[in-house]
């Protein structure tokens, strides 16, 4: 029964596919403009427009997000550029291939963990130089990055590149004769991985927003937990989605490397959100001091005032109970308003 009432959906939807754009690049003149770039800056831009506010919304200074992004993203892409070529030697030290096209990222290839890992290891050292805590800045910024993996994922889309198996559903990708495998014939359609990941980063940005709000209203404090939760649910779903793969990639016992990464780092995340949940998130504390604008508050590890002549002078005692360590009863901001939430 459940079949027969199926049927004429399955043959309306039988012819169904999902096209692959017809060109990837366009010229302004003499200047090309790529898809796969496009959707990466536009990421990027997503990615600083919202940790901006999210950051200032948990205390911080939104130029903190602009001054750091201007450091951490040129290395971010340079990072994703060396796992890329690391993991994927062939095209550039194998016998075909050539180390002139190390610099072509336009035409694909970087990988998200050398990314992700350059650009954090640049983002925590500007904190600390800056006397300014790591866990409330990735705590604002996790949602963020994650939407801005889901739309830098439509550049494979653009270069009809990083598509999963052959399938038969309606949603199977199609690619053009030129972007083919070898072995496939003309038509086949492809499992729409871009796709896939995507739409699993945005359900996991809703989902880092769900467990802030929850953790907030528990009375508790993030306190690097987002940041925790953000390497499991994206790297989760990576696993899954990669071993749908077909491109060439590095094997070790049987799986493509992205799966073991994929997996040590969902243990990294696992293994911080329990430290972490298990210690007390008494370090998420604002990240500049109440009423200063944009600048930043001397603080130490420990999460107290740095002992500076300045802060010697200019913080006034409410602002020294906000910025107490554990057991500290926060006080609220001038005019009696609690201090802002992430949101």
């Amino acid at each position: 029964m459940a079949m027969t009432l199926l049927a004429p959906w399955h043959a309306a939807l039988a012819g169904a596919s999902i096209p692959s754009p017809s060109q990837g690049v366009w010229y302004l003149g003499p200047l090309p403009v790529r898809g796969y770039a496009l959707c990466i800056l536009t990421g990027v831009f997503l990615a600083v427009w919202w940790g901006e506010r999210r950051y200032q919304a948990a205390g911080g200074a939104k130029e903190v997000v602009t001054d750091l992004a201007l450091v951490a993203v040129p290395v971010g892409i340079v990072g994703a550029r060396i796992y890329h070529v690391l993991t994927s030697p062939d095209a550039y030290f194998g016998p075909e291939g050539s180390l002139a096209n190390i610099p072509l990222i336009w035409h694909g290839g970087i990988g998200i963990w050398g990314g992700i890992a350059a650009g954090s290891a640049a983002c925590a050292l500007m904190l600390r130089r800056r006397g300014l805590r790591v866990a409330p800045f990735a705590d604002a910024l996790a949602p963020g990055v994650l939407a801005a993996q889901a739309v830098g994922r439509f550049g494979n889309w653009f270069n009809q590149e990083l598509f999963g198996g052959p399938t038969n559903l309606p949603w199977g990708l199609e690619i053009d004769d030129a972007h083919l495998p070898a072995g496939y014939a003309s038509g086949t359609l492809f499992h729409p991985t871009f796709l896939y990941e995507a739409l699993w980063n945005v359900g996991g940005v809703l989902a880092l927003l769900w467990l802030g709000r929850r953790l907030k209203a528990g009375g508790g404090a993030t306190g690097g937990r987002i940041m925790w939760a953000y390497l499991m649910v994206y790297t989760a779903g990576r696993a899954w989605i990669e071993m749908l793969r077909v491109d060439e990639a590095q094997v070790v016992g049987g799986l493509r490397l992205n799966v073991w990464t994929s997996l040590l780092v969902f243990a990294v995340g696992l293994a911080g959100y329990v430290w972490t949940t298990r210690r007390g998130p008494d370090d998420a504390v604002p990240a500049v001091a109440a009423g200063t604008g944009h600048e930043p508050r001397e603080l130490t590890e420990e999460g107290t005032e740095a002992e500076t002549g300045k802060a010697a002078e200019t913080a006034p005692e409410a602002e020294a109970q906000a910025v107490a360590g554990p057991g500290a009863t926060a006080r609220p901001q001038a005019g009696g308003r609690e201090p802002s939430t992430t949101p």
